[in-house]
């Protein structure tokens, strides 16, 4: 038997072959036709769930799936439509704002580069590394709060916080498949190693990567 508690290289090779059995498909969660309509989905999904947007951005599209057509629309009108998702007086003022930044600056389309994508009012390093990776296909591993829980629960990094978990993982892995990984990690944070339910000690990854595991691991960071 392999013990996967004395290299951190072992662990992640380990965990990126079950990964492929249990999610060799990974369909982008948020739904969306461009990079733009993917953009105002991420910025929604903030404190919100991605079934929660998926629900309400039909709507908000139906009026406005374009910078241009967003504009056209009150940040009122913006926020009565995104409510259900949170932070609505917030995010409307986001996405209004970076809709007339993107005409203006970026000749109606969203940037394809991390600097200007995080210029944008309600965009940062998370939303630009989603943007990138799932409308641009470049590598990136934007870690949200699945990723960095389950990065900790695997200890692959000292979870000290998110920026962290992100190079951490990002020396673990090979480039090449940090975009499908990222999507297969969420997965897996969902469906079994969950917040509740494992806490490093329950799922099939965490028990045999720590067989030994007594106490359950508390997220930092």
């Amino acid at each position: 038997m392999i013990d996967y508690t004395t290299s951190k290289k072992l662990r992640a090779q380990y965990i990126q072959q079950e990964l492929e059995k249990y999610y060799p498909e990974t369909p982008v969660p948020l739904d969306h036709t461009s990079a733009y309509t993917l953009l105002i989905a991420v910025l929604l999904s903030a404190q919100c769930t991605d079934e929660r947007v998926n629900q309400i951005t039909p709507k908000l599209f139906k009026k406005a799936n374009t910078p241009q057509k967003m504009i056209k629309l009150s940040v009122d009108e913006i926020r009565e439509i995104i409510k259900p998702c949170g932070l609505s007086p917030r995010k409307s003022k986001a996405i209004w704002e970076l809709s007339k930044i993107i005409i203006e600056k970026h000749e109606g389309k969203v940037p394809e580069s991390f600097e200007e994508l995080e210029k944008l009012p309600g965009v940062g390093h998370k939303t630009a590394g989603v943007v990138m990776s799932q409308a641009f296909g470049h590598p990136a591993f934007p870690i949200d709060t699945h990723i960095h829980r389950l990065a900790q629960n695997w200890k692959l990094t000292n979870g000290k916080n998110v920026e962290q978990t992100e190079k951490d993982l990002k020396r673990l892995f090979p480039k090449e498949s940090w975009n499908k990984l990222h999507l297969q990690i969420i997965f897996y944070g969902r469906e079994y190693c969950t917040a509740r339910g494992c806490k490093g000690l329950v799922c099939p990854i965490c028990r045999t990567l720590y067989p030994n595991r007594k106490k359950p691991i508390e997220k930092k960071g």
